[in-house]
C-alpha cells in the first residue's frame, strides 16, 4: 500500500491524499459505505460503483466469519469475487461486534469467547485466527484485533484494556507475517489506538501504535456514546502523535458534521452505518439540513429530493413520491433514501478534498456545519 500526501489546508490540520492498493486508488478524505455482510444494505454494487462512485467499502470479519463462512469465501476466490466488487475493501476485525455482544462474550488474554447472535453457538476469536480469517476474506486493508471499551469507562479498566490491545497487536503482526495473502495481491494491516477518553492513555496508545510502523493507523473506541467534544479532543490528541505520512482512520464516525470536524483535525478515513440506517427510517442528509421525509409537510412537495443532484435519484424522484413510498412501506423508498444519503456523504468528503486542495477548507467547513445543523 502507498499513501501520498497531496495538500494541507492552511487554516486547519485537514489533509488531502491518495491511498493506492492492489484494487486501485482511494482519494482521501474518504467515507466508506458499510457492507457488513458482503452487501451495502439495499443497494446494488453497480449503484455503489457507478452512481455513488465509492472507491472503497467496508466488510465485517465477525459477520462474514459466521455467514457465509471463510470456506465459502475461499472457494469463491475471496470477498471481492464473491460479491463482484473490483474496488477496495476494508474489514473491521470484529472487535466492535464482540464489544456490542457484552452479555454474550468473555474476554481473556488469549482472546474472546462469544456466542453467535444467529444460533447461539460458541466461538473464539484470537489475534491469530482473526488474521487468518481476514486473509481468507481477502480485504485490501485489515484491522488488528482489539478490545473496544465502553463509555463511560473506568480509568483502570481502560488502561488494562489498552495494554492488552497492544499485546494483541504484537500477536497480530507476528501471525500476519506468517500467513501469506491468498489471492495474488497484498493486504495492509492497520493497528488501532485505544484508551477511552483519557488523554494520557490515548497518547501512550498512539505512541505504541506509531512505533510499529504499519501502513496506516486507526483510532477506535470513539463514537460509543461520548459527547462529540470528547471525541474531537481525543482525535486531536491522537493525530498530534500518529505519523503524518500514514493514513488515519477514525472508526465508526459519524454524522456529516462529525466527519467535517474530524477532517479538520487530520483524519483521512471514515465509516459509519448512519447514512444507510437513517435512510431506512426516512432521515435524509442534505447540505442545507436534515429532512424527515415521513413528515406530512412533504406530502405535496413535488420538488426533487435534492436539487444538488448527488445521485440520479435526487433529481429523478420528488419528495412527495419518496414520502408516499415510506407511507405505504414500499421497499423502494428505503433504497432511494439509502442511495441519496450515501451519495451525499461521498459528495461531502469530495467537496472537503476540493477545498483542502484549493486552500479554503476551514471557512467552507464552518459554513457547512452551520447549514447542516438544521432540521428542514
Amino acid at each position: 500500500m502507498k499513501f501520498d500526501l497531496i495538500a494541507k489546508d492552511p487554516q486547519t490540520k485537514a489533509r488531502a491524499g491518495s491511498i493506492t492498493t492492489g484494487h486501485g486508488v482511494i482519494e482521501t478524505p474518504i467515507f466508506m459505505p458499510v457492507g457488513t455482510v458482503a452487501s451495502v444494505k439495499g443497494v446494488h454494487q453497480r449503484e455503489i460503483k457507478d452512481d455513488i462512485n465509492a472507491d472503497i467499502i467496508l466488510g465485517n470479519t465477525y459477520h462474514l466469519f459466521l455467514r457465509p463462512q471463510t470456506t465459502v469465501l475461499e472457494k469463491a476466490g475471496g470477498l471481492h469475487r464473491f460479491m463482484n466488487w473490483d474496488r477496495n475493501i476494508l474489514t473491521d476485525s470484529g472487535g466492535y461486534q464482540v464489544y456490542s455482544l457484552s452479555a454474550n462474550r468473555k474476554i481473556k488474554e488469549e482472546g474472546v469467547k462469544f456466542k453467535s447472535h444467529i444460533d447461539g453457538s460458541y466461538h473464539v476469536f484470537t489475534p491469530e485466527n482473526v488474521m487468518e480469517v481476514q486473509r481468507s476474506i481477502g480485504a485490501d486493508i485489515i484491522m488488528a484485533f482489539d478490545e473496544c471499551t465502553p463509555y463511560p469507562c473506568d480509568y483502570q479498566y481502560a488502561k488494562r484494556s489498552m495494554h492488552m490491545t497492544h499485546r494483541w497487536l504484537d500477536r497480530c503482526i507476528n501471525h500476519f507475517e506468517k500467513v501469506p495473502a491468498k489471492y495474488g495481491y497484498s493486504q495492509s494491516l492497520f493497528p488501532i489506538v485505544q484508551g477511552s477518553t483519557y488523554k494520557d492513555l490515548r497518547i501512550r496508545s498512539a505512541e505504541y501504535i506509531a512505533s510499529v510502523e504499519a501502513d496506516g493507523n486507526a483510532i477506535g473506541g470513539l463514537s460509543v456514546g461520548e459527547p462529540a467534544e470528547e471525541m474531537y479532543a481525543m482525535t486531536e490528541v491522537v493525530c498530534n502523535v500518529l505519523p503524518e505520512e500514514k493514513p488515519r482512520y477514525l472508526m465508526g464516525v459519524g454524522t456529516p458534521i462529525n466527519i467535517l470536524e474530524n477532517i479538520a483535525l487530520g483524519i483521512d478515513m471514515f465509516d459509519c452505518v448512519m447514512p444507510t440506517r437513517n435512510a431506512r427510517n426516512g432521515m435524509l442528509f442534505t447540505a442545507h439540513g436534515t429532512i424527515n421525509i415521513k413528515n406530512k409537510k412533504w406530502e405535496d412537495d413535488f420538488s426533487p429530493i435534492d436539487e444538488m443532484g448527488h445521485t440520479y435519484v435526487d433529481t429523478y424522484y420528488s419528495k412527495a413520491y419518496l414520502r408516499h413510498l415510506f407511507t405505504v412501506n414500499e421497499l423502494l423508498g428505503k433504497q432511494i433514501a439509502t442511495i441519496h444519503n450515501l451519495g451525499f456523504y461521498l459528495w461531502l468528503v469530495r467537496e472537503a478534498r476540493k477545498h483542502i486542495i484549493e486552500g479554503g477548507f476551514g471557512s467552507w467547513k464552518e459554513r457547512m456545519v452551520e447549514q447542516m445543523d438544521k432540521r428542514l
